[in-house]
Parts: structure tokens; C-alpha cells; sequence
């Protein structure tokens, strides 16, 4: 398969793990010494630079590949061109946004053409967007629908990179929350609480947050309410200009934060609940999304349409995949 956005920060972790999956990577950005830069021994005939403007250019690189991972933020700007060439190309389409206008628009606008061409688009395969739908699917089990789906979300910091903080800019007023059944846009006040959050981070003061996993959630579960919650130490760490970029604490380029994600199903006075913990935000994408690649290949053609990571088979064993090396899984009951 082909990674769009291969040099970007989360674009190196997305190829580490379909490499370590086992699958042949082409390696594509729009510059070829950022290229060089983050994958200094790929051979040349891995290499593909290509920018967005040249449709036809763009349709010709994706069909080399069976399926491209799209990891060049703001998805904004990047998904419309690249959906467009995947579809021209006869090939699948995954991204790794965490941008909830991005994933609107490729679940309201772009599945019916994706089913129709036998073709799977699953947006927001990535830490905001996957793992609480994950999560959430993986709880709700034999229950038809929820009344309620709540999404708590805990980091020690956070500490963006530079792609984060240009989507930051780019999605600015466009975020919204599900609520009553419908997205709307957030409160003129973002609503807090406590949440008593598993070690090693206890209670926490929690502020409504306009997640992703709001969108893939939404999209497949009968559900009115889907409110998401993040503890305030990363937020403010995020708002400020400040705050350095991640730095590498081991081989792989993980950075040092930890990362907590509780999920609360309700139905009826009853309530599930299960959570995932692991380390660093930006490299848990990678694995995500290299078993979301892996479930549209392996499907043979039978995952087609606009799907959220909770709808590619089933999503407890997604999770299962991850648990020996990413992630530490609690489905409590």
C-alpha cells in the first residue's frame, strides 16, 4: 500500500507498524527531502513525491497501490483530493485524522460512492476517532442501542506537533458535539466535572471536549448522546504556544506520555464500561491504523462503503491485536 504523508510525524509511526505487519510500503509526500530525512536507507524506487493539485498525477501514484493511508494533516485540505484519486483509482482509502469535519464529511459524503465502487473509506483510524469506538463497540455487545455512550479521555501532557497546531488553526469553529441525536455546536461554556479516572490518574477535573470518536461513534450506534471529556492539564498544555513537540524516549520515537481512555455504555439503568491505557498518543495511531489497513485487505472486498474503525469485523479482537505490545485493555463489565 501507499502512505501519503509518510514523513510526518505520525506518518513514520503508520509505516513502522505496516512494516512490521509485514506490508510493502510506498513512502509519498509532496517533498522528497523530508522523505530522505525521516527514511534515510528506504530505496529510491520506495520513494513517490507528488503534491495535491495535479488530480490525474495524484490518481496515477494511488493506483500503483491497493489501499492508501492518508496521514497528511489538515485533512481538510488533504482528504477531499485524495478520497477523489482513491475512488478514480479503484483503491481503498484510510486516514488518520482526528479533525471531526473531516470524518463528517466521508461518512455523509463519500460512502454511497465508495459502496457502490466496492470500495472501504474509514476515516479517523487513529487515537482520537478509533479507540473510543473501539471501545465503545466492544462493550455494547448484544444491546441494540445505548442511551448514552460517554467517552473520558486522560493525558499526562500533551505536547503537540507542528501538524497538530496548523489543524488546530484550520478546523478552528468547526467543532461540534452529539447531543439529543444530532451534532450541534459545543456550549457557549464547555461543561466540567470530575471523573474518578483508573491509576495512575485518579480523579481528574474533566471538561467536555470535541473528540472525534463523537463522529465514528454516532455514525453506526443508535445513540442520542455521546458527550466526551478530557482532563484539563494537556488542553491547557495544548493552547499554549509555549509547549514544546514530542521528543523521542525510545527506539520506536515514543514520546513520554501516558494516555488513559474509559468508556461508559448505558442502557436502561445498566452500565458497561471498559478502558485502554498505553503511551503516547501519536504512536498508538500507527498501530491502528495498520490493523485497520489490515481488516479492509484481508475482507477481500466485503468491507465496502464509508466504515469507522469499530465496524471493520470485531472490534474486541481489534483491540486483542494491540494488547501484548500497545496497549493495556480492561473490559470491566
Amino acid at each position: 500500500m501507499l502512505v501519503y504523508g509518510a514523513a510526518g510525524h505520525t506518518g513514520r509511526f503508520v509505516v513502522q507498524a505496516l512494516r512490521e505487519l509485514g506490508h510493502a510500503v510506498l513512502l509519498a509526500g509532496r517533498d522528497l527531502g523530508k522523505l530522505h530525512a525521516a527514511f534515510p536507507d528506504a530505496p529510491a524506487d520506495q520513494l513517490r513525491v507528488q503534491g495535491l493539485g495535479d488530480a490525474a498525477a495524484l490518481t496515477r501514484l494511488l493506483a500503483e497501490s491497493s489501499l492508501v493511508v492518508n496521514c497528511a494533516g489538515p485533512f481538510a485540505d488533504s482528504a477531499p483530493q485524495l478520497l477523489q484519486a482513491a475512488l478514480q483509482a479503484g483503491v481503498h482509502y484510510v486516514d488518520v485524522s482526528a479533525e471531526q469535519p473531516t470524518a463528517r464529511e466521508v461518512f455523509g459524503q463519500w460512502g454511497e460512492r465508495y459502496a457502490a465502487a466496492g470500495l472501504c473509506a474509514a476515516p479517523a483510524a487513529a487515537f482520537y476517532g478509533a479507540l473510543g469506538d473501539l471501545l465503545a463497540t466492544s462493550v455494547l455487545g448484544d444491546w441494540p442501542d445505548a442511551d448514552a455512550i460517554e467517552v473520558h479521555i486522560a493525558l499526562d501532557s500533551w505536547h503537540p506537533t507542528e501538524g497538530t497546531r496548523k489543524t488546530g488553526q484550520r478546523n478552528a469553529g468547526r467543532h461540534v458535539v452529539y447531543a439529543n441525536g444530532q451534532f450541534q455546536a459545543p456550549p457557549a461554556v464547555a461543561p466540567r466535572k470530575t471523573w474518578a479516572f483508573a491509576a495512575p490518574f485518579g480523579e481528574q477535573a474533566v471538561v467536555g471536549f470535541s473528540s472525534a470518536d463523537a463522529v465514528t461513534i454516532a455514525h453506526h450506534v443508535r445513540v442520542p448522546d455521546v458527550p466526551a471529556w478530557m482532563n484539563e492539564t494537556p488542553l491547557t498544555e495544548l493552547r499554549a504556544a509555549d509547549t514544546p513537540a514530542p521528543v523521542a524516549v525510545d527506539p520506536s520515537g515514543r514520546s513520554a506520555q501516558r494516555f488513559l481512555v474509559e468508556v461508559v455504555v448505558r442502557r436502561g439503568g445498566e452500565a458497561r464500561r471498559a478502558s485502554a491505557s498505553g503511551q503516547d498518543i501519536y504512536a498508538i495511531t500507527g498501530p491502528l491504523a495498520a490493523q485497520a489497513v489490515g481488516r479492509i485487505l484481508a475482507a477481500g472486498g466485503a468491507l465496502t462503503g464509508a466504515l469507522s474503525a469499530g465496524q471493520l469485523g470485531d472490534a474486541r479482537s481489534f483491540l486483542q491485536a494491540l494488547a501484548l505490545r500497545y496497549l493495556q485493555l480492561d473490559f470491566g463489565g
